[in-house]
């Protein structure tokens, strides 16, 4: 039976006043005010609180923090809080339409850190950096003056030296912000107001895509063509039970401004679609001329110059032999070519170029926005495509009706001041009169209600009035406007009574902006493609090579190796393996803590200098170490099975087999080795082999490796050699009897001994063996340098 844990709480004492709450809630960048600051008290006190629901409750308020007023984009007007502030202080601060003069970006930086976004400055500058590069935004919102960075990565220049001003498509982000279409909250300070949302005119959250981080949630959104979403909101006008399989007529899929092809099928996008989620496989493209290789576009937020630097790569590896150079020769547009061999096929090319460089990757989708609740502040969900264009036609019908109301609204306040004025001008000498009759503005104001019935807005309209408005033709219109204007009246009065009115005006203005600002799609979509087939070891050079290693870890391939000894490497550092073999095969190091790392040869670097560490390559452990490497080439005797003992004599066989294959950087466990143990040694083995080992204590045992388990996973193993105390084992070797000795010497005066492969001297594994020595301490003899050349046809080395 489960029993209930007690919550521990702390005393905690306020040190301090509680702060003042500030309007909109005070904190960094909106965030809700501490609650129970003070606990009401106005001052000090012991105050009792669960330390748990005290540090859940305060995470929660932070993590709300970040996510509504940080990372996440409304799903009304598709901006982030720093996005909807740069464009509300350039519009309502700054004066930077569309129109105007560019003015210095720290400028509007200063202006939005200083009234409305509390954050640093960087923040808000990269975020308007980023909404003016029309290589991240489909409809850049910012049109800068200056260095904004590049495709190639490079970073823009200081705010103090770039320049901007609002972009035409931001103009219909924030053109009916004076007509009372969305509500204003206090800002951080309670010093100004800023809208809550803007009143966007067209979808920008799928237009321009989004992405952020929060706090347990992200959201990462692509960028569609501006005239198929306007295209499917239409048509969810018309028909609101439409599915996401209807809106996929009109939504083609994504649209990235660096262009692209999309690769997955319908029914995977409408899948990603459907659930808010997925991903999108997006790949370069490319076309041929001549013999050269053009790339013409690449994948959505790829560094252009990183794509050139690793196809550069692969050339000077020479992974890709039929790829001779590469040239970027981009200007607005990209152009990276690509010079190949007369006789390469360019669609092999590319399909390693695809698999091996970021010319093809993953756009992972998930639309999580914050949605507006009911009567409370939005709140986050992950949405699929139809959700997504519901909730902004709802927020467009709604915005667009305060629209017409707040029209309305103006319009019924100059009707009746015009009707004033035309009530007064039909006795305007008699209007004159009381006026001059008067003894000031509020006597003459009182008499001309009582006589003409006016009303206080009306007469201070009239006494307000320039005496060039009295004369004939001001009066017609007058006349003419009080006639205009309650036709529009009427006119908007009936839109706002027909829901079927009021859906043709969104129609109608969304279609108004599609057209001055849409374009052609970008982003190809091709569905599935036939992937082509082929061998990557099609692209390797089929050549034979060597690969050495030194006792410090370190390897490199080089063509020949005369000398083994007068291989260059570190200071303090031997060769001890020359391994051949074919570029083509791999080789595997094996280590001291039990794990085996397998890599083809030519991905070992060519190099005359020291070479690379093996950490470079694999994912190795503090004080991993390579004890052992065979090359797997088939020309040379490739054992079926190996052997290895730990410094603790436990030894174990197993099969070469399942290292045939490359390993990942954290490589595949051949044993398991206790605590403070470690493998000493790893070599070809056959049951008919006699094992020698020695200990340090000068202990030394021979027996048959048929004694000593097979493992078809990896384990600890059985007892080869049993030591005790401060003794451990020291070196092994396996033998037929054909001449093949264990060499050690002693410690202190360097006195060889060999140990033959005597059948007479067999014993059981497991026991202590016979001591050859025994008031000196033993070490592993010198042995000289492990060479494994290529094997001619007619047979060769083995591996040991």
């Amino acid at each position: 039976m489960a029993t209930s844990k007690k919550t521990r709480t702390r005393k905690t004492t306020t040190t301090r006043a509680p702060r003042k709450a500030k309007a909109g809630g005070g904190g960094r960048g909106g965030s809700p005010p501490d609650e129970d600051a003070g606990n009401g008290s106005g001052g000090g006190g012991d105050l009792d609180a669960s330390l748990q629901e005290e540090t859940r409750r305060r995470y929660l308020t932070y993590a709300m923090s970040v996510i509504t007023s940080r990372a996440l984009p409304d799903v009304r007007d598709g901006l982030k809080p720093v996005q909807r502030r740069i464009l509300y202080a350039m519009y309502h601060d700054e004066h930077l339409h569309a129109d105007s003069k560019h003015r210095k970006s720290a400028k509007v930086v200063g202006s939005v850190i200083g009234k409305y976004h509390p954050h640093g400055d960087t923040a808000v500058y990269d975020a308007m950096v980023r909404m003016a590069q029309d290589f991240s935004m489909r409809l850049p919102l910012v049109d800068g003056s200056g260095n904004f960075g590049s495709l190639d990565g490079d970073s823009a220049a200081a705010y103090r030296y770039t320049e901007c001003r609002m972009a035409p498509a931001a103009t219909e982000l924030v053109r009916e912000l004076k007509q009372d279409t969305v509500d204003f909250r206090p800002n951080f300070d309670g010093t100004a107001d800023e809208p809550i949302v803007l009143p966007a005119r067209f979808p920008n959250l799928l237009v321009n895509g989004t992405t952020g981080i929060a706090v347990g949630m992200a959201t990462n959104i692509p960028p569609h063509n501006l005239k198929e979403v306007t295209d499917a909101l239409v048509a969810l006008t018309e028909n609101r039970e439409l599915t996401t399989t209807n809106l996929l007529k009109y939504i083609k899929g994504p649209d990235f401004p660096t262009g692209g092809q999309i690769l997955n099928s319908k029914v995977e996008l409408r899948k990603i679609y459907d659930d808010g989620s997925g991903a999108i496989k997006l790949r370069a493209q490319y076309k041929t001329e001549k013999k050269n290789i053009v790339i013409t576009s690449i994948p959505y937020a790829v560094n252009k110059a990183t794509v050139v630097e690793r196809i550069a790569d692969v050339i000077i590896a020479r992974k890709l032999p039929q790829l001779v150079d590469v040239r970027d020769e981009s200007t607005t547009d990209v152009r990276i070519v690509l010079e190949t061999k007369k006789d390469a096929d360019p669609a092999m090319v590319m399909a390693y170029l695809f698999k091996h460089t970021p010319l093809q990757l993953n756009f992972n989708v998930n639309m999580t926005v914050l949605v507006p609740a009911k009567g409370g502040a939005p709140v986050p969900a992950k949405v699929g495509i139809k959700e997504l264009l519901t909730q902004f036609l709802d927020f467009r019908y709604d915005t667009i009706r305060r629209r017409f109301e707040y029209e309305l609204e103006m319009l019924r306040r100059r009707i009746h001041i015009l009707e004033g004025f035309i009530t007064i001008f039909d006795a305007l000498d008699e209007a004159i009169r009381i006026i001059r009759r008067s003894d000031g503005k509020k006597d003459a104001a009182g008499k001309l209600m009582k006589r003409f019935g006016l009303d206080d807005v009306q007469t201070d309209a009239i006494l307000e009035m320039k005496l060039y408005k009295l004369a004939k033709l001001e009066i017609l219109a007058l006349r003419e406007e009080l006639g205009k204007k309650r036709a529009e009246a009427k006119r908007i009065a009936g839109i706002l009574k027909s829901p079927k009115k009021m859906w043709t005006v969104v129609r109608t203005e969304l279609q108004e902006v599609a057209d001055k600002y849409g374009d052609k799609r970008r982003t190809a979509v091709g569905g599935a493609v036939e992937e082509v087939e082929f061998d990557a070891d099609a692209y390797i050079v089929d050549e034979d090579c060597n690969i050495v290693v030194t006792r410090d870890g370190w390897i490199k391939r080089v063509r020949e190796v005369k000398d083994p000894s007068k291989a260059r490497v570190r200071e303090g550092d031997a060769v001890t393996h020359v391994l051949g073999g074919s570029t083509k095969e791999h080789i595997a190091f094996f280590t001291n803590m039990g794990s085996a790392y397998v890599t083809k040869l030519v991905d070992i670097p060519a190099t005359t200098g020291y070479g690379n560490p093996i950490q470079k390559f694999f994912k190795f452990k503090d004080k991993e170490r390579i004890v052992a490497a065979f090359t797997l080439d088939p020309r040379t005797v490739v054992p079926e099975e190996l052997l290895c003992i730990s410094a603790g004599g436990y030894g174990s066989r197993f099969a070469v087999e399942p290292f045939l294959d490359a390993t990942t950087r954290t490589g595949r466990r051949f044993a398991k080795v206790g605590k403070g143990d470690e493998i000493i040694d790893v070599q070809a083995v056959t049951e008919e082999d006699v094992v020698i080992t020695g200990s340090r204590n000068g202990h030394v045992l021979l027996c048959t490796a048929e004694e000593i388990n097979y493992l078809e996973n990896p384990g600890k193993g059985v007892y080869v050699l049993k030591v005790t105390g401060d003794d451990q084992v020291i070196a092994f070797t396996t033998t037929s009897g054909k001449g093949k000795f264990l060499e050690v010497e002693t410690v202190k005066g360097g006195k060889k001994h060999r140990i033959s492969a005597d059948r007479r001297t067999l014993s059981s594994r497991g026991g202590k063996g016979r001591q050859i020595v025994s008031r000196a301490k033993l070490a592993p003899s010198e042995t000289d340098v492990i060479v494994v050349p290529v094997a001619t046809a007619d047979g060769g080395e083995g591996v040991h």
